[in-house]
């Protein structure tokens, strides 16, 4: 159909209006109909439908209907613009089926990890098996690459702590307390803590992007095509890498938080490098440090996992890439917070 033709066919139809009496569009006069003499019948059928009409087509020979039924089929569905149901039973169904998607992301975790685990095992007892310039370079993106901004946030929140503590100390005339207080502060928690919330939001993005955009060019496919292990490819590169450097961090991380919390100490309440130095050595034990030490790897596995783990959640789109992205940050964070209090309660039952 000719578009001056069309354009008159659509003026024209567009006059109709719903009759109070049901309404058949004969098509047996028609010689001809393609796809947009097709599409102005069907929405002159719908329009009119929605006004009440009772609207029928008919004379359309074989090819015709065809068309016809091909074209209803293409076009889109109206979006239901109504309110969500609302009541006992929706509110029911809703938490079910959330709590349903959540323990079956979480059973989808699970075995990720163990897959992870297994092939990390596997390539202990077959090292030559493990891509050595990956790890390298992933190693000096994920590590090296991060020491500044580690450095800058930990003498920050060095400073901070002393601050803060040497304004409240001062009331009770307890000043020097203030090296405790951020010794034991930086070493046991906030130090390595505060890395792996950098590291999942720097690094654990950064390989659910990368792995997730191979993953929607089907890269993942053609390695898996090849006989290659995704896993053993991408993954444990990337959780070696942070295994080995997440607990080197976390230690520049405490150095600078003394750094910061030594000079603050030292500007503030006139406590000098010497006598701060001498309180680190006599009330700071060297578990805390250990404890710190003992979290990073546990803290880099679950930042690893669950960044490679929503990277392989990604599907055939750059929004779903960002999505999962998102989400690879927030879980890492949250876990890693858990995983944290988990070493608390423990620790705390421990004594030590």
């Amino acid at each position: 159909m000719a578009s001056d033709a069309l354009h008159t066919v659509e003026t024209q139809v567009a006059q109709i209006t719903a009759p109070a009496e049901p309404l058949r569009i004969d098509l047996s006069g028609v010689e001809a109909l393609d796809t947009s003499g097709a599409l102005v019948v069907l929405n002159l059928q719908k329009r009119l439908a929605a006004d009440g009409a009772e609207v029928t087509i008919s004379g359309a020979n074989p090819a015709q209907t065809a068309l016809l039924e091909t074209v209803a089929e293409a076009m889109p569905q109206d979006a239901d613009d109504g309110a969500p149901p609302r009541g006992l039973r929706p509110f029911v169904e809703g938490i079910g089926a959330g709590t349903l998607g959540a323990l079956k992301g979480f059973g989808s975790l699970l075995s990720f990890f163990g897959a992870t685990l297994h092939r990390l095992f596997g390539l202990m007892l077959r090292p030559w098996r493990l891509r050595w310039a990956s790890l390298f370079s992933h190693m000096e993106d994920a590590g090296f690459n991060a020491v500044p901004i580690v450095i800058l946030m930990s003498f920050l929140i060095g400073v901070v702590l002393a601050f803060q503590g040497s304004a409240q100390l001062r009331q009770f005339g307890a000043e020097v307390f203030v090296v405790d207080l951020i010794a034991i502060s930086m070493l046991r928690e906030l130090g390595i803590l505060l890395t792996a919330i950098i590291v999942a939001g720097r690094s654990g993005s950064s390989f659910t992007a990368s792995v997730g955009s191979m993953k929607v060019r089907e890269e993942i496919d053609a390695m898996r095509t090849l006989g290659l292990d995704p896993i053993e490819v991408l993954v444990i590169p990337r959780v070696l890498a942070l295994l080995f450097m997440l607990p080197v961090l976390g230690f520049v991380a405490n150095v600078a938080g003394l750094l910061g919390g030594a000079l603050m100490s030292w500007i503030e309440l006139g406590v000098s490098p010497g006598m701060f130095i001498t309180r680190l050595n006599e009330n700071t034990s060297i578990w805390h440090l250990g404890i710190s030490m003992i979290k990073a790897p546990f803290f880099a596995l679950v930042i690893g996992v669950v960044a490679c783990w929503q990277a392989m959640q990604v599907e055939g789109s750059s929004d779903s890439v960002g999505r999962q992205t998102t989400k690879s940050v927030v879980q890492s964070i949250f876990l890693v917070i858990v995983v944290d209090a988990l070493f608390s309660i423990f620790f705390a039952q421990m004594g030590v």
